[in-house]
């Protein structure tokens, strides 16, 4: 279904809106108005309000949210979650439930509750949703409901409605039990029974006005009044008005009522955002939470100002409006409409509405929010999961709503840290043929390299997790033959003090075994996390690497890698491996890297010397490749080899002064290693190329800042490799030119 309203504007959502949306969203607007009816007159008893407050709030609140919500599709109204609280609230101060006390404190909650929504919207914690997790809600909303039930259900055989948690309401269901009336049972079963099984052979049809309809003709017919029944008192027809609320309520109880109302909003905001988010993503559009926020604000607000109780988001009418095509909120503007001529002109028949009809109505609605197929399904897939669905529920059922949510949250943070502790984690090898490294127990193909452990990790490293990731690899290193061990960090996000500390042990202990061990493939924030935790010698001393292969290529195992089967045998000899086109500086030092490469660069240049000075190479050419070897970081990547290379041709008379060699000599070494170099990455990746001379042209604009004339100098060596490049491969040297700024006549 696509869907307009996805603007937050409401000029461009008009402008949008198309005509033939015009008959799904009229008549979406009336089967919801008409739902709403024994639905919001419940809930507004459950929340200690008479019954046309009910109608009251799915009037002007629902209006307002209209013109404000970015979900085309989404209904708001009163709802069992808020009108729960705000009766809980009620309990909890002592406050007779329809009592003209009640009147003057519920809207004092509502308009706090709108107050926090404001709040909320302003600090824009519409992302906060994302930390309550679909078990907690989920247990949360049942228990509401299943509370809800206890303090409805014997209101069904002619009782008092009762406050409480469970103890106290199963209690005062036994203590109703002599008001028990045989006729009023049968009523309110029978409509629980009826709407219940309509729901499942025709969810389209709107069962529940229609047994609204019945029980108004059962009194106006068979006048069942006369035989025990209860009705619902008589209402004026007209339309709320406005009125202000006594604030001092706040004043007299401010803990209650603050809490309360807060609680109350981030149950609006959680249960509503989660539900609109569902919608969004299934029917593909999207939906602005912070401006939904503000809009459960607004409505609220105006709720209060007519005197109701908090409102919230309607799951199960928004899915009756979605059966009916719903496309736009003109639903809720017809809904409201629909509503005044409601108030105004149909509200004499409430005065004929059974007690125990609307009753059923109510219960079987909250039936519908019981959470049983979710708990079924985390019952059969994640009985951690399970637990803190049943924690939450229990938790409201036994404590309440506050000490229910608390006992949800902590207990899903609890079970983050349990899965985090111990995470999936398994060993790596390399498949013949095919780039990349794989699971070994999930790739039958796939074969560990020989005396090389590839451990995979997945998840953070911190104090509940890092003792089982220390476990893992001091076991592989004690395994016979085990020389190489590396670890594929790739979904490690975060690392703590606890984990840092430990990984700069693990590698020390490690090193005393003569086991290399390298962790590679994660973000480049962790090796600056690691670096501000003190453990800046890993990044250092090049334990971690950008990727597997370079470990691999550090830890001189090169293609075709030595593979070993399950019995240990070796009979492949040609492996692909992920080749290098990212400098590795950069990712492991960061902000740092020019530094650690000058760094570098000095090191390697002094090293050139001495080797040359003592004679230590016949073969000159190879000096720059084995000294790049010696140096404390270990074998680099093509990219930053040819930084390195860069950064030597600065030091060349360093080098001269030092050494037995002419620096012709040595310029003559850096240009065939160059070229090598150019050849690779030419083999590897063309695009590379690019890359590599973009960063090179700000590394030269650098040395130009620094030491003019030796710029000057490579610039003229560039144009001597340009040309002798030509002899070799002209095509990449045109290429190179090109890229590089000259054209083919310089």
């Amino acid at each position: 279904m696509t869907c307009p309203g996805n603007e937050d504007d409401l000029k461009n959502r008009l402008k949008n809106y198309k005509k033939e949306y015009l008959i799904n969203d009229i008549i979406s607007g009336i089967v919801v108005a008409l739902i709403s009816i024994p639905i919001s007159m419940g809930y507004a008893q459950v929340a200690g309000l008479p019954v046309v407050y009910g109608l009251y709030g799915s009037l002007f609140p629902v209006l307002i949210f209209g013109l404000l919500s970015t979900s085309p599709q989404f209904v708001f109204g009163v709802d069992a979650a808020p009108a729960a609280l705000a009766g809980g609230t009620l309990a909890a101060l002592g406050v007779a439930s329809g009592s003209d006390e009640a009147l003057r404190v519920v809207p004092v909650i509502t308009f706090m509750v709108a107050v926090w929504l404001l709040i909320l919207s302003l600090i824009k914690a519409g992302k906060l949703v994302n930390y309550i997790s679909k078990p907690v809600l989920g247990g949360f909303i049942s228990g509401i409901a299943g509370t809800i039930i206890l303090m409805q259900v014997s209101k069904l055989f002619g009782g008092a409605s009762g406050t409480g948690e469970i103890v106290e309401l199963v209690a005062h269901i036994v203590t109703q039990l002599p008001q028990f009336n045989l006729l009023s049972f049968v009523m309110g079963v029978g409509t629980i029974v009826i709407i219940l099984v309509f729901k499942k052979v025709a969810p389209k049809f709107p069962m529940s006005v229609v047994m609204l309809v019945a029980g108004a003709l059962s009194t106006a017919v068979f006048h069942v009044d006369r035989w025990g029944v209860k009705l619902l008192p008589q209402v004026e027809p007209g339309l709320p008005g406005f009125k202000m609320f006594d604030l001092s309520v706040v004043a007299q109880n401010p803990e209650d009522i603050l809490m309360s109302s807060l609680t109350i909003a981030i149950v609006i905001v959680a249960s509503t955002l989660l539900t609109a988010n569902n919608y969004a993503i299934k029917n593909d559009y999207k939906i602005n939470n912070n401006r939904e926020i503000l809009a459960y604000s607004a409505a609220n607000l105006c709720a209060a100002f007519n005197g109701c109780c908090p409102l919230n988001g309607s799951a199960s009418r928004t899915a009756i409006a979605e059966q009916f095509g719903v496309k736009s909120q003109v639903m809720s503007v017809v809904a409201a409409v629909s509503m005044v001529l409601i108030l105004l002109f149909g509200t004499s028949f409430i005065a004929y509405l059974p007690v125990p009809v609307l009753t059923g109505i109510v219960l079987a609605a909250l039936i519908g929010v019981l959470e049983i197929g979710m708990a079924k399904k985390l019952w059969k897939t994640d009985k951690a999961e399970f637990s803190i669905f049943m924690a939450a529920f229990a938790g409201v059922l036994i404590f309440g709503t506050i000490y229910g949510v608390l006992i949800g949250v902590i207990l899903s943070f609890v079970s983050v840290v349990i899965k985090a502790a111990a995470p999936p984690r398994g060993r790596m090898g390399v498949i013949p043929g095919e780039i990349g490294f794989y699971d070994l127990k999930r790739n039958r193909r796939a074969h560990p390299i020989k005396n090389t452990v590839i451990y995979s990790f997945s998840s953070s490293l911190f104090f509940a997790n890092i003792g089982i990731f220390q476990e893992d690899i001091e076991k592989a290193a004690d395994e016979e033959g085990v020389n190489t061990i590396i670890v594929d960090a790739g979904a490690v996000g975060n690392v703590d003090i606890t984990a840092a500390d430990r990984l700069v042990i693990l590698a020390d202990k490690l090193k005393k075994k003569n086991v290399r061990f390298y962790i590679t493939e994660h973000g480049g924030e962790v090796n600056d996390q690691l670096r501000k935790l003190g453990a800046g010698s890993l990044v250092e001393n090049g334990v971690v690497r950008r990727t597997i292969s370079l470990a691999l290529r550090d830890a001189g195992i090169v293609r075709p890698y030595p593979l070993e089967d399950r019995e240990g045998t070796t009979p492949f000899d040609t492996v692909l491996e992920r080749n290098d086109h990212l400098a590795e500086f950069e990712w492991a030092f960061g902000d740092e890297a020019e530094e650690k490469m000058e760094q570098m660069a000095v090191e390697v240049a002094g090293k050139i010397a001495e080797k040359i000075n003592d004679g230590t190479f016949d073969k000159v050419p190879e000096a720059i490749k084995d000294a790049e070897g010696l140096s404390f970081w270990g074998r680099i990547g093509l990219f930053d080899e040819n930084e390195l290379l860069d950064r030597i041709e600065m030091h060349l008379s360093e080098i001269v002064k030092r050494g037995k060699v002419t620096q012709e000599k040595l310029e003559e070494v850096i240009e065939k290693r160059r070229e090598i170099v150019e050849h690779k990455l030419e083999q590897i990746n063309p695009d590379a190329l690019k890359t590599l001379y973009s960063h090179r042209r700000k590394l030269y604009e650098h040395f130009k800042e620094e030491n003019s004339k030796a710029y000057e100098h490579v610039v003229e060596l560039r144009k001597k490799h340009f040309k002798n490049l030509e002899q070799t491969d002209p095509e990449l040297a045109r290429k190179l030119m090109k890229m590089y700024g000259y054209d083919d006549e310089e």
